[in-house]
């Protein structure tokens, strides 16, 4: 605890600020060489202060390239006294975003690393293997520290797994949510030695999806250093996570302890696992696992999942076949039957989805997106109950009309053999694709068929009704149990992830989405009750009551999405940067120039409920596009452009700012290559962050560069990215790009430009954006900076 609080009190650790570089770096040092002097004669401790230099490319964010230069690593290397061959990493950063403490992301993880290296410094039994212990220093950056240290620090070449700490949320407990690739020890590793495990497949399969806009350093050790890992994070509060509130006193004592328990005994297991050593006999193969209510985890060979998956679907299917089939005289009449109840059966669940999405599509059209941001149990009220109604709805018409004289025990038998059908299909389709998590759908095959198969005397008895119901919601307990403990972890993660998700998408299409899947799945197996009970009418008239009066109230605004409540914050994020762009003709003199505060909402909702807080933010000061630069003319930080529209960004109009320590930037020689091509050679200097955008003109290609491997990625739109950061005392950025032009060229053939970004010291804030930011409510959380953006023709 006292780690973390010291290391948060340092304020903002952003990479380059005088508090990342010197007082972090020197207060994790100190600390080490307090517990160096501890340690027993049974380990060796060594430190080393690694400042990397490098660059690569990776296709996150729709792919751009990195670049970085004299940033920090603090490792630590505890080992048996007479060496080791092979060691296990642990990793965590200590540098954060900007204008955020960063406890949870990731001063905790750096806060149990040390209180582990000193757990088993203390012990008077050495470990077979080394344990290296990474406090990497920028990780906010894009992960470029674990690349410098995985490329390049000579401890690297002896790492055989690692594992990676992480926050996507503040406190809580941790989360396994991606091991591997393959390397099926690795997970049969963290169920042996995690005191309170908590981990599922599901969630790898989710994040490794890309659906998530967050990545790790569990890619750059996967992709550069071809070691494979277990990836942790906390996901608890995803609300607060990258904003003023990540601060110390939200983390639990409990929640910290937790996961010192975990990370130790899997950190102890692999330093002491003969596999270790030997982990490229063990790399083949994936795993299926998931925890059952964060008490134990269950995990077994993907292939023998498989087995299983193909193994249930093919009994459902001999069940059905069997029951459909015979007699023979009556196989067709009943396989018709079955296709209707299966055509009905699906045809409710699209006209559920089809109608929760138009309730969704037309909140968000009126202006009441994220009405449950705060208050979750609106989204349930509003879209859960409109699903619900609408399953019911379907069949019960099908009854009244369709099923008019059918015997009802003959309906529910038949519509719980068609939901068993679709989810045979769904296991067997799902695990062809090769997707572990086909599981989850393996659970609602073959507890709902034992179920059928063990009380079917029972539902062909009259008068046995109340005890089928009991058998029947017995056998079902376990797939429902599980799913309800996967739904609500679900939703712990995506719905604060909306709140961060750009302007592009429709956060309530997306959890409307969710909340009709859910609905789907927990009521598959009770649509046959349907059919059983008498009246469906007292139900549906509760659940239209329970829609039409939220509906009423979410139009009238009365759920405001955010909250300023001290003990829950739920912010609404807003970047702001006070900027100055200037527009440079190819004979190098300025063509046009501007200043203003760009502002943009990070949320759907763009800026209308800031609008009534600070009236000159306004729908008249929209952005527009230059069309002729790269990235539209405007300085992103990251090349995220892709998730915001245009027209939910606003600039408004500001004097001149004027860096005390501005951008240099030179071209220092134009050189005719073979091939028709021209290498332009650069030279830059300038604050800590800086974003270099390239945009070749028709009839150019950007065909390579002096960055990353040499081979230019293409951002999504076609104009390349370039992310560039230093740590201290870095020298200029010298860089060189080659281009293939053609013959005639009278407008150039490259736009370059490049844009400095100041996020801390005496530059960060002009006295304009601190009058603004003052202004803003207290219901939001508004990031500031102040920035340069020059574009250039060549």
């Amino acid at each position: 605890r006292a780690y973390l609080d010291n290391l948060t009190a340092i304020g903002p650790r952003t990479v380059g600020s005088p508090e990342n570089e010197v007082l972090a770096v020197n207060y994790l040092v100190e600390q080490i060489k307090a517990i160096q002097k501890e340690s027993t004669d049974a380990h060796k401790i060594s430190v080393d202060i690694q400042r990397p230099t490098g660059s690569f490319s990776i296709d996150f964010l729709g792919g751009f390239t990195s670049y970085y230069a004299n940033i920090t690593n603090v490792v630590v290397k505890l080992e048996p006294r007479n060496g080791a061959e092979h060691a296990v990493l642990s990793n965590c950063h200590f540098d954060s975003v900007p204008n955020s403490p960063g406890a949870s992301d990731d001063a905790v993880s750096c806060a149990v690393m040390l209180e582990i290296l000193n757990t088993l410094s203390k012990s008077s039994e050495p470990l077979q293997h080394a344990v290296v212990f990474l406090f990497n220093g920028a990780e906010e950056n894009i992960l470029q520290a674990s690349h410098g240290f995985i490329t390049q620090h000579e401890w690297a070449k002896s790492i055989r797994a690692f594992i990676n700490l992480e926050a996507a949320g503040v406190g809580g407990k941790e989360l396994v949510f991606q091991t591997g690739p393959e390397n099926p020890w690795l997970v049969q590793a963290y169920v042996a030695a995690a005191k309170h495990p908590f981990a599922s497949v599901v969630a790898q399969e989710v994040f490794q999806s890309g659906v998530i806009p967050a990545d790790t350093d569990f890619r750059i050790y996967r992709d550069f250093g071809k070691v494979p890992g277990i990836d942790l994070a906390f996901i608890e509060n995803g609300y607060i996570y990258h904003t003023e509130y990540d601060t110390s006193d939200r983390i639990l004592t409990d929640s910290i302890q937790r996961a010192g328990d975990n990370i130790l005994g899997v950190l102890k297991y692999l330093a002491t696992s003969d596999k270790l050593a030997k982990s490229y006999e063990y790399r083949h193969g994936n795993v299926v696992f998931f925890d059952i209510l964060g008490l134990f985890v269950l995990a077994y060979p993907a292939r023998v999942g498989t087995i299983m998956n193909y193994i249930t679907a093919a009994t459902a299917f001999l069940y059905l076949s069997k029951k459909l089939l015979q007699p023979k005289t009556r196989a067709i009449p009943n396989l018709k039957k079955f296709l209707a109840t299966f055509g009905l059966t699906l045809l409710s669940w699209v006209s559920a989805l089809v109608t929760v999405l138009i309730v969704a599509v037309f909140v968000s059209l009126i202006g009441r997106s994220l009405s449950w941001y705060t208050h979750f149990y609106v989204s349930v009220f509003l879209y859960g109950t409109t699903a619900a109604a609408k399953l019911i709805l379907v069949h019960t018409l099908a009854k009244k009309f369709f099923y008019k004289n059918v015997n009802e025990q003959y309906l529910g038998n038949t519509f719980f053999d068609a939901s068993l059908m679709i989810w045979s299909i769904a296991l067997a389709v799902i695990t062809q694709i090769g997707l572990c998590s086909a599981f989850v759908c393996m659970l609602w095959v073959a507890f709902p068929l034992l179920t059928k198969l063990m009380a079917h005397k029972e539902f062909s008895q009259k008068g046995a009704t109340m005890k089928f119901v009991m058998m029947y919601m017995l056998g079902m307990f376990v797939p429902y149990l599980y799913m309800m403990y996967l739904s609500w972890n679900v939703f712990e993660m995506f719905t604060p992830i909306m709140g961060r998700s750009g302007s592009e998408i429709l956060p309530d299409v997306v959890l409307a989405g969710f909340i009709v899947v859910i609905t789907i799945v927990l009521s598959s197996y009770f649509i046959n009750f349907i059919y059983l009970v008498k009246s469906t009418k007292t139900t549906l008239i509760t659940l239209t009551t329970v829609f039409v009066v939220t509906l009423i109230l979410v139009c009238s605004g009365i759920f405001f999405p955010y909250s300023s409540d001290a003990a829950n914050p739920k912010p609404k994020r807003i970047f702001l940067q006070h900027t100055i762009r200037r527009f440079h003709g190819l004979d190098g003199n300025v063509v046009k120039s501007d200043s203003g505060i760009w502002i943009n909402g990070f949320d759907y909702n763009g800026i209308s409920h800031i609008t009534p807080h600070v009236p000159e933010i306004n729908d008249t000061i929209r952005t527009p596009c230059e069309e002729q630069a790269p990235f539209c003319g405007l300085p992103w930080i990251l090349p995220v452009h892709f998730m915001f529209r245009l027209v939910k960004n606003w600039y408004l109009p500001a004097p001149e700012i004027f860096p005390r320590s501005p951008i240099d930037f030179k071209l220092l020689s134009k050189e005719l290559m073979p091939w028709n091509s021209v290498r332009l050679s650069f030279e830059v200097s300038g604050p800590s962050h800086m974003s270099l955008y390239v945009r070749p003109h028709e009839g150019s290609a950007l065909s390579t560069w002096s960055l990353g491997d040499g081979m230019p990625i293409a951002s999504l739109g076609g104009d390349y990215f370039v992310f560039y950061s230093h740590g201290l005392q870095a020298t200029p950025w010298h860089f060189w790009v080659e281009l293939t032009a053609p013959e005639k060229h009278s407008d150039g053939i490259v736009s370059l430009a490049i844009a400095a970004h100041y996020f801390f010291g005496e530059d960060q804030k002009s006295p304009q954006l601190y009058a603004l930011l003052e202004r803003f409510p207290n219901w939001t959380f508004s990031s500031g900076w102040s920035c340069t953006y020059d574009l250039f023709v060549f």
